[in-house]
Order: structure tokens, then sequence, then C-alpha cells
């Protein structure tokens, strides 16, 4: 006998990829046993009546840099996994994949071992690790700090090569003016998901990046060469190359709406567009500042910024993402729900984002207007 059956309808459910309505989710013991039109899902164990909420996968981020209070730069441990997970479960999210930003090489072992630590002793919802930096661009470094950014050497690669074996996923975000093909082919060879970003690098750089084993850009428009009629930029090759697939920070902040309704518009396939949260300390917490690499990020009005004003992070949750897409962009509902979903996970590797039988569930219950989420309970 199962110990937990629990049987949802009430309100549309999406799969991951179409928002079905009249129709029922039974779970056992967290696998979905049936998927199915209202009228043949008999009800079983609990019957949750969802009044109209949406029922969906929860949602899978790629860029996570804190939460819950902590940066995992400040404590690169299990524990700081444990506690940034358990925020963003909160916050709706089943899966991340904890951020490293621009440090030292002794962080990234670190973040490397505390992963891997964290992994062994299951703790939930942790995919891998991603690093963003340290070899980026100078010139596009955001709110990185620039006495970190610095070359990729060849012990750097043999770390990052020795992670990709002992990680679920490794991700790497690193820029053309730091690192060589050579190296990328060889990154991309041991199984590193690896992403353009924090650069000015040109057009053809970018696919010729692409060739040699990238296949993502991270947050979309920003920290980045963008779309000239001439020059057509990361931006550029995000959007045009269908090989390439990228994350972008959708709170109406980072990108203006108009811009991310072109994106959307504009890119080409297979390569999609995913949402990310590029989520700090504050997410899920009431704190007003913290500090990254002993700088003092501040939190006002929806944004994170430096002492000058450069925006450090973002201030955003995946819900409230939808609703920008929705709501400002004008992207359909099941749309922008793949994009929170099934899309990131499926770039990733990550056996998550979907709603299918026989397949273990984390879920995410929202809100019909959009206004926020909570447990599917």
């Amino acid at each position: 006998m199962k110990d937990q059956v629990l049987t949802f309808r009430g309100g549309p459910i999406f799969d991951g990829t179409d928002l079905r309505d009249d129709c029922a989710l039974r779970l056992e013991d967290g696998v979905v046993a049936v998927l199915d039109g209202d009228d043949k899902v008999a009800t079983m164990g609990e019957e949750i009546d969802l009044a109209g909420d949406i029922l969906a996968p929860a949602y899978v981020d790629l860029q996570v840099n804190g939460g819950g209070g902590v940066m995992f730069n400040d404590a690169p441990t299990p524990d700081t996994l444990a506690r940034m997970a358990e925020a963003h479960a909160r916050l709706g999210t089943g899966t991340i994949l904890p951020t490293l930003i621009t440090d030292t090489p002794g962080h990234t072992r670190a973040a490397i071992d505390a992963v891997a630590a964290a992994v062994a002793e299951g703790v939930a919802g942790i995919a891998g690790l991603h690093l963003e930096g340290p070899h980026l661009s100078l010139a596009r470094k955001g709110a990185h700090d620039p006495a970190l950014i610095r070359p990729m050497t060849d012990a750097d690669l043999a770390l990052l090569i020795d992670a990709a074996g002992r990680l679920p996923l490794l991700m790497m975000t690193v820029a053309p003016e730091n690192v060589t093909r050579d190296q990328v082919r060889a990154m991309a060879g041991a199984g590193i998901l690896l992403a353009l970003g924090h650069t000015d690098t040109d057009y053809a750089t970018c696919l010729a990046y692409q060739e040699a084993g990238v296949s993502c850009v991270t947050h979309l428009f920003n920290a980045m060469r963008g779309l000239g009629h001439r020059e057509p930029g990361v931006v550029g090759a995000a959007l045009d190359s269908g090989g390439l697939s990228t994350g972008l920070i959708a709170d109406g902040i980072h990108v203006h709406p108009a811009s991310m309704r072109a994106a959307f518009a504009a890119k080409r396939g297979p390569g999609e567009i995913y949402l990310v949260t590029d989520a700090m300390a504050p997410a899920g917490t009431d704190i007003e500042s913290f500090e990254l690499n002993g700088r003092e990020i501040t939190r006002a009005d929806g944004r994170l910024t430096l002492a000058d004003g450069t925006l450090a992070g973002a201030d955003l949750d995946l819900t409230r993402a939808l609703k920008v897409l929705t709501q400002e962009v004008g992207l359909p509902l099941d749309r922008a729900l793949r994009a929170a979903t099934s899309t990131p996970a499926r770039i990733a590797g990550i056996g998550a984002g979907v709603l299918k039988p026989g397949a273990r569930a984390a879920l995410v219950r929202i809100a019909a207007d959009l206004s926020g989420c909570g447990s599917a309970r």
C-alpha cells in the first residue's frame, strides 16, 4: 500500500508543456500515477481542491546566488546550500543551481566541495553548481569584483574538469576575453554546461565559441555587448543562433518589457529562453542589505544595488517573473511556465520540470492571478 496518495483537481494543471483545464492529477508517494481528464481520475487518498489555482511542476532556477539571508560566496558549505534551497522551495522553486559569483581560487574549490558534500548528504533541491566567473570581461564586469577577474589557467582548467566528474552538473559562465576556445573544447568534452556572459565580445566570436562547445548565454541583455545594426553582438548571437539558449531576468528592471517581447519574438530555435532569478541573500526574507566581497548591497524598490547604483543580482522570485512575462510582456501563460520549469530542466539535463506518469514530482501551487505561490498541499 502507498504511504501517501494525493488527488488534485479543481484548477488548471501545467504538465511541463501544456496548461490543461478539466484535468486531475494523482500522486502516489510523490510519483505521478495518473494525469488525465477530471472525469477519468477517481479520487484516492486525500483530495485537494485547487479552487481555481494553477498546479505546476516546481520551478527550476539555474542561477541562484543566495537566499534565506545567506550568500553562497560568504560561506560555501552544505549548511548554506540547505538554507538557500529551503528558502527557494518556499518560493516555489524545487531545483536550484547554486551560483558562485567571481571569487578566489580557494572559494571556487570550497564551492565545489560544498556541492559535492550536499549532494552526497541528500540535501533536497541542489542540482549541481554554477560558477559565474572569475574568467569574465573587465569591460562587462557588472557587480563582479574586478580585482578577482582573471584569465583561466591550466590549473583552473584541471580543477574544473575534475569537478565535472564529481558533481551531477557543472555550469560555467565564461567570457572569450579570458577563456580560449581550446579551453572551451576541453570543458565541453568533460560535460560542463558552458555559457557566455559578462563579455564585450562580438557576434562572430560568439558563434566560434558556440562551435567550440558553448550552448547558453547568461542573463540576456545584461553585462554583454548589445544588438547593433552592423555588429549584432552577444545579444544578436543569443537570439539568432539556434544553438544557443539564454537565461533571462524577467523582473522588468534588468530588461524592459518591450525588449523581452522582442527577444521572445526573435529567438531562433531549437535554443530557447529560460527564466532565472539571479537571486541574492534577501530571497525569502525581509532583510534590507547584505555584503558581497566586502561591498554593501542595498535592497530597495525591488532592486539590489551597490553604492554606485550598479545592479547586483535581482530581488525576484519566479512567480513574479511569470506575472511580468504574462501581464507586461504579453506571453501566453503556458509559454511563460515552460520558461520556468521544463525548458531550464531540459537544457541542464535535470530530471525535473515535468509531470508525467512514473516521474517523481515536486509541485507548486500558483495563485490564479499570479500574486504568489504556496504549498501544493
